[in-house]
């Protein structure tokens, strides 16, 4: 299984992204900045995309995506809560057209909203995908992906503390998961239910009760204003737990196999 990461950060800057990922080029996670970042060749290799949630940041990319892949219907996938999120207030007729209707500009619907049920599988393209719902705003999920060649990967998406409950669920190769804001912004980070480096440990530990072995971990979702404290921070972590931790980068490449993962940085 292979990751590119298309955007990683909590803002946007002339070098930093809206949170967004490809699995082997054809399934997209999330879409802060899709279309922006491929060519149109590699954005009609795209079959699927996964939406954690409905915040603005994790679903722009999606019209782009649709004005440029009118001639065929792309599937997307969310909570019942994050597909009405788009077709109201991006889909809605004024911002954008009705991409899930046929109409006189339209030969066809270019997109297909599918909801999906917490902890209720689904086959996406080929993957085994576990919808599981994360503490954040209503109808945030978190995905564990399983891979053709049973590599497991688990995106948490948007979330604050409380991962623990899932862990049942989730025995994964790679742990993609959100650290927003260093340490000292614990409170900050609760609030806007969003992990620090200390409440990741916190989730990681627990892991590591309930599964007896720890996964390699990738930050993503950082705030690139505090991005050097949070590695500092993560790099304890990861030291004092005897684990491997990145925080992804836009560009970044990740080959995920049932050995520690490759990373290919840009």
């Amino acid at each position: 299984m292979n990751i590119r990461f298309l955007g990683t950060h909590h803002e946007e800057s002339k070098d930093t992204r809206f949170v967004c990922f490809l699995i082997d080029d054809v399934l997209a996670v999330d879409a802060g900045n899709l279309a922006s970042e491929l060519t149109f060749a590699q954005q009609k290799k795209i079959k699927a995309i996964l939406l954690s949630h409905g915040h603005y940041d994790h679903i722009r990319g999606v019209p782009s995506f649709i004005f440029s892949n009118l001639t065929r219907t792309t599937k997307v996938y969310g909570s019942p809560q994050t597909l009405h999120i788009l077709s109201t207030h991006l889909f809605d007729g004024v911002i954008y057209p009705n991409f899930t209707k046929k109409t006189s500009f339209l030969k066809k619907p270019p997109i297909r909203l599918l909801p999906l049920t917490p902890l209720t599988p689904r086959t996406i393209q080929g993957y085994h995908v576990l919808p599981c719902p994360v503490k954040h705003i209503p109808g945030s999920l978190g995905f564990h992906i399983t891979g053709r060649d049973g590599t497991t990967i688990f995106y948490t998406g948007d979330t604050g503390p409380g991962l623990s409950r899932l862990w049942r669920h989730t025995s994964s190769h790679v742990l993609i998961i959100d650290v927003t804001f260093p340490n000292r912004l614990k409170q900050v980070a609760k609030n806007a239910s969003h992990l620090c480096p200390l409440t990741l440990r916190q989730e990681l530990v627990e892991f590591h009760r309930q599964h007896h072995y720890l996964p390699d971990v990738i930050l993503i979702h950082v705030n690139p204003q505090f991005r050097r404290e949070i590695r500092t921070e993560a790099q304890k972590i990861a030291k004092e737990l005897h684990l491997s931790i990145h925080i992804a980068q836009e560009g970044m490449v990740v080959h995920c196999s049932h050995t520690p993962p490759h990373v290919r940085t840009p």
